[in-house]
């Protein structure tokens, strides 16, 4: 996806986050270093409607939401018509719950629709904004989570909202996607990054 420039800033926070990722969701290397640029947020302007999502990029009858569950099954569904998914199994990363259909799950975006519109995706072009809302290149972009957890996140940063579970692994994850998209980040979510990277003991990091 074309990366889209962002507003300037002096303050950047550029963070190594390798090694604390599960080997399945290892989004760079450990000798990359990652780097996050400052900037308010773009507060209005947004509406979901913006970013077209759940499309079936491939045309194999199976849209976005479920190739994240095909996916992301801890055992493989069976897939029928209209994309019916049977027999499969999932577990939540976000509490370990343990799914045995689909309908109990949630497909998290990462760093929210809304969020990331308020950190760039304003800027974007509509292709943009879709290829964005349907990512299937990195796991982390798109989780398949417990439904109600998903809902209680709604567009929340990560400075408002963790999961019960795996929260070093969240962060990590959320640093990545911004990075990935070129997503700024704000005052208040910088200062918890600078705890958080702290506490989850993600090496090499440089703050400036």
């Amino acid at each position: 996806m074309p990366r889209c420039k962002q507003p300037s800033s002096i303050v950047a926070i550029a963070l190594i986050v390798g090694l604390i990722l599960g080997a399945n969701t290892a989004p760079v290397s450990a000798a990359e270093t990652i780097t996050l640029v400052m900037a308010d947020d773009h507060d209005f302007g947004y509406s979901r409607s913006l970013f077209r999502h759940w499309i079936d990029a491939d045309k194999d009858g199976c849209n976005t939401r479920y190739e994240v569950l095909i996916a992301e099954a801890t055992t493989k569904p069976k897939v029928g018509a209209g994309c019916y998914l049977s027999g499969g199994k999932w577990k939540s990363p976000y509490d370990a719950k343990v799914f045995t259909n689909p309908t109990g799950l949630d497909i998290d975006h990462m760093v929210p629709l809304a969020e990331a519109w308020r950190s760039g995706a304003w800027a974007w072009t509509a292709a943009q904004r879709m290829a964005y809302a349907n990512d299937l290149d990195a796991a982390e972009t798109l989780v398949a989570v417990t439904a109600s957890l998903n809902r209680s996140k709604g567009d929340k940063d990560v400075a408002h909202w963790l999961p019960p579970k795996s929260q070093c692994k969240y962060i990590a994850n959320w640093i990545s996607v911004k990075s990935r998209f070129d997503l700024t980040v704000d005052q208040m979510e910088t200062e918890f990054l600078r705890a958080k990277i702290t506490e989850c003991n993600i090496t090499n990091v440089v703050i400036s």
